[in-house]
């Protein structure tokens, strides 16, 4: 794997929070009752300290209190995990990676069940023409279950998918959890690279390759509820006056 594709990887990854963090902000200022914000981030906070709670699970930090939802979001805690600093960065990190899946499960139902269409989308993340292929899939999407045959179930499907989406990125907590673990698993890779070792190189590789399907999957959904949350994001700049 070349240096271009890892960076285009690992900005992929970025992006995916951004959107995240940023579509949450939006909503939270454009959404005039905080009941109904409450409503639109529900499945997507119930989920992210679900995928908290499965990640304690697989590195066996005791969980001491569980918060599903509120009105001031959810919170899982627990004791140190089993597996030092690594684990801590799986706790921390799983919704990212949880939370994405999670939505691919559901576009599969959607279609399968609601006759939602959709298109093929891009997997892997292998040169900037990704983007181009992944922008005329969304529009194809949108296309497809609005205008040339409405379906009233895609709605539904848009709600969800903006819900969770809105709770994909780690919060200030997680990336607190996981910067030890992050950082020593960012100078693992460096040492396993000039190592040379072909086994170690090969291991590496595809688990950069399996970051990259789960941030792809990631920007995916990101996109989708990005352009859901355009029109709120047109009535929060109206309200400032810009």
């Amino acid at each position: 794997m070349d240096a271009g594709t890892f960076l285009l990887i690992a900005s992929s990854g970025i992006v995916v929070v951004a959107i995240s963090h940023f579509l949450d902000r939006i909503w939270a200022s454009a959404v005039p009752f905080h009941a109904v914000y409450l409503f639109i981030r529900a499945p997507g906070v119930i989920l992210h300290e679900c995928a908290h709670i499965l990640g304690c699970f697989l590195t066996g930090a005791r969980i001491r209190n569980i918060v599903l939802f509120s009105q001031d979001g959810g919170s899982v805690t627990y004791s140190r995990p089993a597996i030092p600093f690594l684990g801590d960065v799986i706790i921390s990190t799983a919704p990212l990676f949880v939370i994405p899946l999670a939505l691919s499960v559901m576009t599969w139902f959607f279609a399968e069940y609601a006759g939602c269409v959709f298109p093929v989308f891009p997997v892997t993340l292998t040169s900037q023409a990704t983007f181009m292929d992944l922008g005329g899939a969304i529009s194809t999407l949108f296309f497809d279950n609005l205008v040339s045959r409405f379906n009233g179930w895609f709605l539904i499907y848009l709600y969800l998918t903006v819900s969770l989406v809105l709770s994909v990125a780690p919060s200030t907590q997680d990336m607190k959890n996981a910067a030890e673990g992050s950082l020593l698993l960012i100078l693992a890779g460096i040492i396993v690279v000039w190592s040379g070792i072909p086994w170690a190189e090969a291991a590496a590789e595809e688990l950069v390759r399996l970051l990259g399907y789960g941030f792809m999957m990631g920007l995916v959904f990101g996109l989708i509820a990005f352009i859901v949350s355009l029109p709120p994001a047109a009535w929060h700049l109206v309200r400032r006056g810009w």
